[in-house]
């Protein structure tokens, strides 16, 4: 065998040693070359996973906000309903108001009429009671009806508030 080593001139073998040598260096490239293909699929698998979950997750939330909006329409509806009725009822007793103080000030009217054939010393005492109480009766007639409309009001904007809360952490 020594003796075939020897027939192979050494320029031969430093040929065979380059040949081994740049085949082991393709096999490493063509190897590298594969694992950076599959690294760029997988890549791609999840780059497209991750844009499908965003999207969904996307989705989600667009539909999420679009029920919660629906649940606040409903309750601003229903609100809007219940502020129609009480300015309704608001104008009919308004309307029962007006006609109560007319009765008042006829009364007070007939009163100051029956007042003036009694002696006048008792006219110099003041106004009547009946004067005084019908006045007052009035204004405060008038101070409850606005503040019946106001309070029921807070009441219609509390209750819608409270509707569209229950209603969000009951659909979660």
């Amino acid at each position: 065998m020594e003796q075939l080593v020897r027939l192979v001139p050494t320029w031969c073998w430093w040929l065979i040693a380059l040949v081994l040598f740049a085949g082991g260096q393709q096999y490493r490239v063509v190897v590298a070359q594969g694992e950076t293909a599959e690294a760029r699929t997988e890549l791609a698998d999840y780059r497209l996973e991750v844009s499908e979950r965003d999207r969904r997750a996307t989705a989600q939330a667009r539909t999420e906000e679009q029920r919660r909006q629906a649940v606040a329409d409903e309750a601003d509806r229903k609100a809007d309903e219940k502020y129609t009725d009480l300015e309704g009822r608001a104008a009919d007793a308004e309307f029962r108001a007006v006609g109560l103080r007319g009765e008042i000030a006829r009364l007070r009217a007939g009163h100051r009429a029956t007042c003036d054939t009694i002696a006048a010393q008792q006219r110099q005492a003041g106004t009547s009671a009946v004067v005084v109480l019908g006045g007052l009766l009035e204004d405060s007639d008038r101070m409850a009806g606005d503040l019946a409309t106001a309070l029921e009001r807070s009441r219609i904007a509390g209750l819608a508030c409270e509707a569209v809360v229950d209603r969000m952490k009951s659909t979660r």
